[in-house]
């Protein structure tokens, strides 16, 4: 069963429907008993970093997620929910989960390259690392929606699994062991969005 961590950060019906959609099993929760059995969790997110979280902490979360990932349950966070697995974050002063080395940054574009708008905000592309298994059989030609003004910056390249074109290439797909990551919806992505999750599902 799959876990949608329920902590008021996130678009979490969403999230149900298109697994809903795509015949894979899914519940909405903040129990702890209830994450504590999941076979995979997902962490979604919309809003401020310290925010989220203070949300967490505030309701008992922390411990069960990291006895959930330091037993090698697959997580996925979508959105703040990614920005939340880095140590923190130029947003806020909290201190993030630190299940990816790395940091979350705001998008900054150096003098002299053309204006973009803060948040990026739309459809855009990503381009997969080779191994990707989040990514495993997306069209190259995929594209996704975004709506974000910070954007994770890893430590090890190893750990980048897509990136996407704004200004400069950030990281949009994060995959270390069991802990992934996506900046974009992939519940708002129609059927690439649909292929995403499905391979989120299959991993054992």
């Amino acid at each position: 069963m799959i876990v949608i961590v329920d902590y008021d950060m996130g678009n979490v019906g969403s999230i149900a429907n298109m697994l809903r959609k795509i015949g894979v099993p899914a519940v909405i929760t903040a129990d702890v008993s209830q994450i504590e059995d999941a076979d995979k969790l997902i962490l979604p997110g919309v809003g401020a970093f310290d925010t989220g979280m203070t949300n967490l902490d505030q309701g008992g979360l922390l411990p069960v997620l990291n006895r959930k990932v330091e037993q090698g349950v697959p997580v996925l966070g979508i959105c703040l929910g990614m920005e939340l697995l880095t140590r923190g974050s130029e947003e806020g002063v909290c201190p993030g989960l630190g299940w990816i080395e790395g940091r979350t940054v705001r998008f900054h574009f150096p003098d002299g390259t053309a204006h973009l708008n803060v948040p990026h905000m739309g459809w855009n592309s990503v381009r997969p690392a080779a191994g990707s298994r989040l990514l495993r059989d997306v069209p190259s030609d995929a594209r996704f929606y975004f709506v974000h003004s910070y954007h994770v910056a890893c430590d090890r390249d190893q750990d980048v699994a897509g990136m996407t074109p704004y200004g400069y290439e950030f990281a949009s797909v994060i995959e270390h062991g069991n802990v992934m990551g996506t900046q974009f919806h992939p519940e708002k992505s129609h059927r690439f969005g649909m292929a995403l999750l499905r391979n989120f599902a299959a991993l054992e």
